[in-house]
């Protein structure tokens, strides 16, 4: 409360001379905070903004850009945006520094670190912001504004959203006599249109599954089955698995029929390595982010189609989760500071430069609007899958399945799960990979309770 009054009692907005541009740093360079200038530099100078983010490649291009933007078209704040590795190494660098003149400004966190960065008392929630500012949360997109808003409080800014569609070679599905405009929408049909793949081309495999945790996440979800109990720990803290033995081993079995047929092509949990045979025509199909869209698209050497998640032929599709990232205000910083970064979190959202990013990148529009820039619509209408990934995450039933899961373990879960789809891909028993991953799963929330009750 005290800092909400300190935000009413210094103004709501910054004077800018314009609400764009900026001049962007590399993600090796050490640039100083706000807090290490003198006042002389201060009140002669723009505000430095020290913002860590993990984006690479397209993403840091697109990043870059906004950036310098932004600094480009006022003088009062300078936006350094400095590259910190993936989430991870990033999470752990901010850890490390957290609570000193080190610390950045704002920093962009995956999701499932959303409870991790709430339970490190250094953050700002941007609730008090957004109330202090009057600024309006409701124009962003629902099933984006459903996962980030924690009992109707936001933490964190919302920023690099995704989710994961389904990737096919269109050429392929020709050769193989199917109707690329048709791609499989259940596990049953993935199965036969693998087959299918094959039969064709003996040195092509049908389908592949990077063993990445989010992504079974994401195929339990579709299914309308909770990752954690306690309503995906929205309603209390999870104390077990939210999914039952039907739920969760779908997946696994599904897998484990492609493997037996020889359709299946095994990356284990190297996405980069999956992508590259996918481009190579080495396989037909993959389940990957929508924003690796772009990229794709833009290097295949064959029409690329992107299609909905699928889903098992018994069970409706219910939809899918947001993944990427979001933005969170550090704590500790002078008012100045904070401010000028609030200032920078809001330029983000707004349609002009969500147009941008998501056409640069295949990241969904954080605010709808985005939609009708004409840069978007000339975009969707030369790569018409670009809007696929939109239209799939506007279908998603909204329910705590498809809202997503909150608990600080959901990193440790993930590998949990890694390492038992891993164990399919290699001939393993399901019953076994299975119960060893559902048996480590509760452990990790068992002792992920016993920390917090310390």
């Amino acid at each position: 409360m005290k800092r909400f009054m300190m935000f009413l009692a210094l103004g709501f907005v910054l004077l800018l001379t314009a609400c764009a541009g900026g001049e962007s740093t590399s993600g090796d360079s050490n640039q100083n905070s706000g807090n290490d200038r003198s006042d002389s530099e201060e009140s002669s100078g723009p505000q430095v903004v020290t913002f860590w983010h993990s984006m690479g490649g397209a993403g840091q291009e697109a990043l870059d850009a906004i950036v310098e933007d932004f600094n480009t078209s006022q003088e009062d704040i300078q936006v350094n945006a400095e590259y910190q590795g993936t989430y991870d190494e990033s999470l752990t660098k901010f850890n490390a520094v957290a609570g000193t003149d080190s610390a950045p400004t704002m920093i962009q966190t995956f999701e499932i670190g959303t409870m991790s960065m709430i339970n490190s008392g250094n953050i700002i929630p941007i609730q008090e912001l957004v109330d202090a500012d009057g600024y309006e949360m409701g124009g962003l997109e629902e099933n984006i504004v459903n996962y980030y808003s924690l009992d109707g409080k936001f933490y964190s800014m919302p920023f690099n959203s995704s989710t994961p569609v389904m990737y096919y070679n269109k050429d392929a599905f020709s050769a193989a006599g199917l109707d690329p405009e048709s791609p499989p929408a259940t596990y049953e049909e993935v199965e036969a249109t693998g087959k299918a793949i094959v039969e064709s081309n003996p040195e092509m495999k049908g389908f592949a599954l990077q063993a990445y945790g989010w992504l079974w996440e994401q195929l339990l979800a579709n299914q309308g089955a909770l990752l954690l109990n306690n309503d995906n720990g929205r309603s209390e803290t999870p104390t077990e698995i939210g999914w039952t033995e039907d739920e969760g081993k779908s997946i696994f079995e599904w897998v484990k029929r492609m493997v037996d047929d020889g359709t299946f092509a095994n990356y284990g949990t190297n996405g980069d390595n999956m992508v590259a045979g996918f481009l190579a025509g080495d396989v037909a199909m993959f389940l990957q982010s929508s924003a690796s869209a772009r990229d794709v698209i833009d290097n295949a050497p064959f029409e690329v189609g992107i299609a909905f998640l699928p889903h098992p032929e018994n069970k409706e599709r219910e939809g899918v989760v947001i993944g990427g990232a979001s933005l969170w205000m550090i704590d500790g910083k002078p008012e100045a500071e904070t401010k000028a970064a609030w200032e920078f979190m809001k330029y983000l959202q707004t349609p002009e430069v969500q147009a941008k990013w998501h056409v640069g990148t295949g990241y969904f529009a954080i605010n709808p609007d985005a939609y009708e820039e004409q840069l978007v619509k000339d975009a969707h209408t030369e790569k018409p899958q670009l809007r696929v990934t939109v239209d799939q995450l506007q279908a998603t039933k909204s329910s705590f399945a498809t809202q997503g899961a909150l608990m600080d373990m959901l990193p440790q879960g993930r590998k949990v799960m890694e390492t038992a789809l891993e164990s399919v891909y290699n001939g393993g028993s399901v019953d076994e990979a299975y119960t060893t991953a559902v048996d480590q799963f509760n452990k990790a929330i068992e002792q992920a309770n016993k920390a917090r009750a310390k």
